[in-house]
């Protein structure tokens, strides 16, 4: 599992995990009951301190995205349809939020619809 990071950015490492890996679960790279590497070892292939990584997975365990089995690891959850879910319609209000904009500046629906085609 690659983890881009933007070391420049203003989003926390932790949340740049957390993005990350639900982008990976959403595009169906990352498989439900797949397994993902221990804190420690994502940390190192990172360069980054173990407890920033254990914040993300922390994260991503209360959201549902992942399960950690004591002595036995991490893994993608096994419904993880309820957050593809939740990315799509995050992605929609995002949407919706621009569309909005653009009407303030002067343009109709029409006239949005035919720029995005």
């Amino acid at each position: 599992m690659i983890i881009n990071l933007d070391y420049q950015s203003r989003t926390p490492i932790y949340e740049q995990i957390v993005l990350e890996v639900e982008r990976y679960v959403a595009l169906g790279i990352l498989k439900p009951e797949e397994q993902i590497p221990p804190i420690r070892e994502m940390a190192t292939e990172l360069g980054i301190n173990p407890n920033t990584v254990k914040k993300a997975y922390s994260i991503l365990e209360n959201k549902g995205v992942i399960v950690t089995i004591s002595t036995k690891g991490t893994y993608i959850a096994y419904d993880t349809g309820k957050i593809v879910e939740e990315k799509i319609n995050s992605k929609i209000n995002e949407l919706k939020v621009i569309i909005e904009e653009l009407k303030k500046l002067g343009l109709s629906e029409e006239e949005i619809i035919k720029e995005i085609k």
